[in-house]
């Protein structure tokens, strides 16, 4: 089981990081959810991976063994987060695609024009 979770963990990272890299605005997003998914799964397996064992302590069986809830509990906080992140992302990309008709996210060069056309970036 431990071999499964390590192996979607780097597949989620690499297909994460491949997506981060691209230059388009919602492939971007893509990745960074991919990249929070395999954080999260990490953070959940740091607690350690067990089967059908209770979160809780139970006072009338104290030799029974349980999982540690704070990894639980710190993916769920996690989880939170990053849709509310996502939602942030997804939004200001949309506005950015309504006004530029583009989800092409262009790094100025140093002298002040664009990338790929030429254009001399405009400010407002």
């Amino acid at each position: 089981m431990e071999l499964l979770v390590a192996s979607a963990i780097g597949v989620l990272t690499a297909g994460g990081v491949y997506l981060i890299l691209r230059l388009r605005a919602f492939p971007v997003i893509l990745g960074l959810s991919l990249l929070t998914y395999a954080v999260n799964i990490f953070i959940f397996s740091s607690g350690g991976l067990a089967v059908n064992l209770p979160p809780i302590l139970n006072k009338y069986a104290p030799d029974q063994a349980y999982t540690d809830p704070l990894p639980q509990a710190l993916v769920l906080t996690a989880i939170v987060i990053s849709f509310g992140m996502t939602a942030l992302l997804v939004m200001v990309a949309l506005g950015s695609f309504l006004e530029a008709d583009t989800d092409a996210v262009d790094v100025p060069d140093q002298d002040g024009e664009d990338g790929e056309d030429g254009k001399r970036e405009t400010s407002r």
